[in-house]
């Protein structure tokens, strides 16, 4: 692990205590889980984001083969 130093308000610090006390673990295991938490929430978020701007990014392409036709062509119909 890293060493890091942050700052807290006094209302963190005081919340932050309460929270230790309360649940037994210590504080910098807590600001690690919490750390922990926003990095997936933002990352989830930045996902997203890159799946929402790319939605349907080819549908007005009038060079790409037809689908349907293409995998007709592929299907093997064994009952004739």
């Amino acid at each position: 692990m890293i060493r890091t130093q942050i700052y807290l308000t006094e209302q963190q610090r005081f919340a932050l205590n309460k929270l230790s006390s309360k649940s037994g673990k210590k504080q910098s295991e807590l600001i690690r889980e919490a750390v922990d938490v926003l990095i997936a929430k933002l990352d989830k978020t930045n996902r997203q984001a890159v799946l929402d701007r790319i939605a349907g990014i080819w549908k007005d392409r009038a060079d790409l083969p037809d689908i349907d036709k293409l995998r007709h062509t592929w299907d093997r119909n064994f009952s004739s």
